[in-house]
């Protein structure tokens, strides 16, 4: 993995392959962002102008390189931008910085190490910019077996070694703000390895074994349900869905307690985990299936989650359910019209065998609940409704608690994971009704993310505060990578559930 250290030496000295500075849209063009001194000195005058010359405005992640022709050690400069100038005694946005960092650190691939200023004069800048220069130094490379040519599409190893340039390097906010951002960076590359890991090779038990190594590691509990055990434990929509499937289903159950000292909140996590969804006999079109292996993106953010949160000593209780199963049409296939009794009772008509996410997270919910927390959330890639309502980056967030909800929204924000609070009209409960059991797994068309929200809360004890985050957008980038964001797997809802977490062990949220 990409190592970060701090050093308080001029940029323009610094030993490295190039040296990354921030340029903003000043009120009078084009600007340099504080930090860019000493490299602003090496250049001299000319500087602004040439970067002008090669089309450099300051807008928000545009790269511009420069060759320093030795009045830098460094013999490469890049200049990112920042967007426009903030107001005066304003601080640059976090998220700004750390698409700004990551942008520069993608461009920069191939290089072995690489020195960043971007404007980090305190703590609350170091953590985005180390954020965002971690998040832009990943590649998934596991299937690689060559480098690329002029036939092939190319591929460049990641920057090694990055070097934070900052005031003070042994300032000790500054030093504590790496070190989360080195935690939270490498639960995100573990989330997306996960979700890019092809489904041959991630069926449950596999993804199982994995959150079990990983939650070892950092001293977290593991318990894993096999069908045996779901089957015993009345799990019937976990079962239901993954009976179509060669490979059975699992629940990884892990527990960190850490509730010591902290604001005494228990909290339970859950995440979908289908490890790939063909819809089963609701079969999806072709093109619809090309990214289902990202289906279980909900289980790989609680997996990473809680191993950051072991791994920065939390003062928080962590209960997290995660349920796993592979959705495959077959003869032993659940079949639209089947009945399913869950672990809390209720019965559910599938009308929709593709939409079994509800299912297993149903289940799970129900588990988690039992155990009296004062807070759920789950998370899941649950619905294509999200991604017609919100986009492509914005996260649905509903619960049975607004300020929960908002609270949840808000902690998003301030961890650069763009999210919108969306209601659970009682209206459309009706839409779940069903002639012959307690419930059906889908209602109408219209308002579909928030009828698989209410189906959710169904199986939500009473008294418990639920939040439920609708990822089905953000999980996986089908464009261009942009910022500190790769093509295909995000890792996305891993940096707002640590954030989370932080402010209930604190007793902000």
């Amino acid at each position: 993995m990409t190592t970060l250290s701090l050093s308080s030496s001029p940029a323009a000295s610094a030993k490295v392959d190039a040296v990354v500075i921030g340029v903003v849209q000043g009120p009078r063009g084009l600007a340099l962002a504080p930090g860019s001194d000493s490299v602003a000195a090496a250049l001299g005058k000319g500087l602004l102008p040439a970067l002008t010359g090669l089309g450099a405005t300051g807008r928000a992640d545009e790269v511009t390189r420069l060759a320093t022709l030795g009045a830098t050690t460094a013999p490469v400069l890049v200049a990112v931008g920042l967007g426009a100038l903030p107001a005066k005694g304003a601080s640059y946005d976090g998220e700004v910085l750390r698409r700004a960092a990551g942008a520069a650190v993608r461009a920069l691939a191939g290089s072995k190490k690489v020195a960043l200023t971007l404007g980090a004069v305190d703590a609350a800048a170091v953590r985005p910019v180390a954020e965002g220069a971690l998040l832009g130094a990943y590649s998934f490379d596991r299937y690689r077996t060559t480098s690329g040519d002029a036939t092939r599409l190319p591929r460049r190893e990641p920057v090694r070694d990055l070097v934070l340039v900052v005031p003070e390097a042994k300032d000790k906010a500054a030093r504590a703000a790496v070190t989360r951002a080195e935690v939270v960076a490498r639960g995100v590359r573990l989330a997306r390895d996960l979700v890019n890991t092809p489904p041959s090779d991630l069926h449950p038990a596999e993804l199982a074994e994995i959150a079990s190594t990983h939650a070892k590691r950092v001293g977290v509990d593991v318990e894993v349900l096999d069908g045996k055990a779901l089957a015993k434990g009345g799990f019937g929509g976990i079962i239901g869905v993954g009976q179509g499937s060669a490979h059975g289903p699992r629940m990884v159950h892990l527990s960190y307690k850490g509730g010591k000292g902290g604001a005494g909140t228990k909290v339970a996590l859950v995440g979908k985990g289908i490890t790939f969804d063909s819809g089963g006999i609701s079969l999806k079109p072709a093109a619809s299936m090309e990214e289902m292996k990202s289906d279980m993106g909900g289980a790989a953010a609680v997996i990473a989650a809680v191993t950051a949160a072991a791994e920065l000593a939390l003062p928080v209780d962590v209960e997290a359910w995660v349920p796993m199963a592979e959705n495959m049409p077959s003869g032993t296939a659940i079949r639209p019209s089947d009945v399913l009794t869950f672990r809390n009772g209720m019965t559910v008509e599938v009308n929709n065998t593709d939409a079994e996410g509800r299912l297993i997270l149903a289940d799970a919910i129900a588990r988690a609940c039992e155990d009296g927390p004062d807070v759920v959330i789950d998370v899941a890639t649950l619905t294509g409704a999200q991604l017609v309502a919100l986009g492509s980056r914005t996260t649905g967030v509903m619960g049975n608690d607004d300020v929960l909800r908002d609270g949840v929204v808000a902690a998003a924000g301030r961890a650069g994971e763009p999210s919108w609070p969306m209601p659970l009209p009682v209206e459309l409960r009706k839409g779940l009704d069903s002639e012959i059991a307690d419930l059906v797994n889908t209602g109408p068309r219209e308002g579909g993310m928030l009828t698989a929200g209410l189906f959710l809360q169904e199986f939500v004890t009473e008294g418990v505060r639920w939040a439920h985050l609708d990822i089905a957008g953000p999980a996986y980038n089908s464009a261009d990578a942009y910022g500190y964001t790769p093509h295909g797997g995000t890792g996305a809802a891993v940096r707002t559930f640590v954030q989370v977490l932080e402010e209930l062990a604190s007793g902000a949220l």
